[in-house]
């Protein structure tokens, strides 16, 4: 497995405007908040002292992979996010070692997959590379844990 390290906590929530007081009395602090291009939820993201990142995300239109978790589990954990230096090699390590990988996907600014819940731990975590130009999203203090992508090995 390459260097990684934990990047953020996704929680999912009905509404963002609703549950982030809850973080704002915890000391966190958003640092961004998105819709995604197609229009089914959005995020927003949230620092807490000088490395620990928490994530909302929330429905906005239509049905979507939200809105039937939803649906099914009610707000909380959705997901853990690793970033990690090398995501195809992180792949090739997780799936040598029996986990099932889906959901790879190159997005605008980093690549992603996901182990999927169906393992011991039942979580979902998220595989994240960083790609160079998701520098030009914002302040790095808020855009990589600690200020900084993950180093090579």
């Amino acid at each position: 497995m390459p260097p990684a390290r934990v990047d953020h906590v996704g929680i999912a929530v009905n509404d963002i405007d609703t549950a982030e007081p809850t973080l704002f009395a915890l000391g966190c602090e958003r640092v961004h908040r998105e819709t995604v291009s197609d229009g089914t939820f959005e995020w927003a993201t949230y620092v807490l002292g000088d490395a620990s990142r928490l994530e909302l995300i929330a429905p906005v239109e239509g049905e979507s992979f939200l809105t039937r978790y939803l649906d099914e589990h009610g707000p909380g954990l959705h997901h853990v996010t690793l970033e990690v230096v090398d995501i195809d090699v992180a792949i090739g390590a997780l799936e040598a070692a029996g986990e099932r990988v889906v959901g790879y996907a190159v997005e605008d600014g980093w690549t992603e997959a996901f182990v999927s819940p169906q393992n011991p731990t039942g979580a979902l975590f998220q595989l994240m590379e960083y790609h160079d130009d998701y520098r030009d999203r914002g302040e790095d203090d808020a855009l990589f844990v600690r200020g900084e992508p993950l180093k090579e090995w």
